[in-house]
């Protein structure tokens, strides 16, 4: 249960403090009471699964040493019949156990002089009631830390029964054992609580802070700031900077402030800011991905040769009465620009392209050159715990700088380039970026029904989640809580 607290808050490391973000979290109380349903029904099977060391011991009982083993512990039924999950603001988050109870087996032998006995022993513990509150904030590397600020144990019941032995063995045990019982864990339970959190939290320390997109790009998550935490929610403010594998270099911007909506009929909402974009445009742009060479092969949808000329340069076709193959060089001359507005979103790409001539010998031979300026529209899609990110060509503008020969129709030239990058370069693209950014997600969860909201400078996805059980199936948990 503790790890999948951990996975409702986990996103990593470090920058400024005061930095905008360029990613944002909220996790909401209708998400922090999905995942207490399904932390209890876990832990509720880590119990079950839980093995114990043997207990042994000495006491007197009437003047007479009486030397105990308790073994083989059994936890055979847990039950947490009242469960509940607040925000504490400006400090983390409570979860509360209330009226919980556990039956537990057990095998005992004792030994007092010349007299042996043993047999088995249930326990019966009833009316448990734990408050524990969780401390949530950003440590010096700016990875998540959460740590036990407080941690409450009450128990009203324990009763032990044995199943075999004589009378007074019976008055010796169940009596001695409650109240030992009873010490334990009002001694160790909040310990061992703190103890396993510690653990965890020295964990978080040890991982990695890039998420891998693709050959090309990563993207830091880690956190600008502490989480800020609501009655009614948690934020949490992620750099949110994708970067060129190897090359970490800050882009020449920063992040503009942004918020989410005020709304909590979603589990999670993640906000994307026009940054992100940014800085991922910029990232593919010195990684080259805008970069594209269409050759013969490449082009299966036309025939790229010299003949092709004949329809709209026909000055530089009767150089080439054989028909020789063509390569078409794209190269983008700046980073694409990002434009988020409500009405979608958009991507102006600036470039050049060189023509060449691939003659017998497989030398090539210069043709023409001219500026680009390719207007797309980015089409946003959620698939597989991803942004993913089509591009759909709307406009392409071309101007000549150079050629072998003079053109009368430029636009025909234009026409001709738009339907090459139609049918050729802006699928190669989008196969290049069809790998997606992965979002900040819950461990072992997919998102559910997501719905995407493009405003002015930044993006909002609402969604659901659902816990996949794992080495399992899409397997819902379901509590009693």
């Amino acid at each position: 249960m503790l790890k999948m607290w951990y996975s409702f808050l986990l996103c990593l490391l470090s920058l400024q403090l005061d930095a905008n973000p360029g990613l944002k979290v909220r996790i909401t109380q209708k998400g922090l009471d999905y995942g207490r349903r399904i932390g209890m029904e876990l832990l509720k099977q880590a119990i079950l699964k839980e093995t114990f060391p043997s207990w042994t011991g000495q006491e007197s009982f009437s003047f007479v040493k009486v030397n105990y083993k308790i073994s083989g512990f059994r936890i055979n039924a847990v039950d947490f019949p009242e469960t509940s999950a607040s925000f504490i603001p400006g400090t983390g988050i409570s979860l509360s156990v209330a009226r919980a109870s556990a039956t537990i087996s057990a095998d005992w032998r004792m030994k007092a002089w010349l007299l042996r006995d043993q047999g088995g022993i249930t326990v019966s513990i009833s009316g448990l009631f734990m408050a524990v509150v969780f401390e949530v904030s950003r440590d010096s590397t700016g990875r998540l830390s959460m740590l036990v600020h407080n941690c409450q144990l009450i128990i009203n019941s324990i009763k032990v029964k044995l199943n075999e032995g004589s009378s007074w063995v019976y008055s010796f045990l169940s009596g001695y054992l409650e109240k030992t019982i009873k010490t334990k864990l009002d001694k160790n339970l909040c310990l061992n609580i703190k103890y396993k959190i510690q653990m965890m939290d020295a964990q978080l320390r040890k991982l990695k802070v890039l998420s891998q997109i693709d050959a090309f790009a990563q993207i830091d998550y880690s956190l600008v700031s502490s989480p800020t935490v609501f009655k009614s929610h948690i934020n949490l403010d992620l750099k949110g900077t994708v970067y060129p594998v190897g090359n970490h270099t800050d882009p020449p911007f920063v992040p503009a402030p942004f918020a989410l909506p005020n709304q909590g009929d979603s589990m999670l909402y993640l906000g994307v800011s026009n940054y992100f974009l940014k800085s991922a445009s910029l990232a593919y742009y010195r990684a080259g991905v805008f970069n594209i060479t269409i050759s013969q092969e490449l082009a299966t949808s036309f025939n790229l040769t010299t003949a092709i000329f004949n329809d709209f340069v026909p000055q530089i076709a009767v150089y080439y009465i054989t028909a020789h193959p063509v390569l078409l060089k794209l190269m983008a001359t700046s980073p694409p620009a990002v434009s988020l507005q409500a009405d979608g979103c958009s991507l102006q790409i600036t470039g050049c392209v060189d023509v060449f001539v691939v003659l017998p010998n497989s030398t090539i031979q210069y043709i023409f050159t001219g500026n680009l300026t390719a207007s797309t529209r980015a089409n946003l899609t959620v698939t597989k715990q991803k942004l993913i990110i089509s591009l759909l060509l709307k406009r392409l503008q071309f101007s000549l700088l150079h050629s072998i020969a003079s053109f009368s129709e430029v636009s025909l030239v234009e026409n001709f380039l738009s339907y090459a990058l139609q049918s050729v370069v802006i699928p190669v693209i989008n196969d290049k970026l069809g790998k997606g950014f992965p979002l900040p997600n819950l461990a072992h969860t997919i998102l559910i029904r997501p719905v995407i909201k493009i405003n002015q400078g930044h993006l909002v996805i609402s969604t659901d989640v659902h816990y996949k059980q794992k080495g399992g199936g899409d397997e819902d948990l379901h509590s009693h809580s």
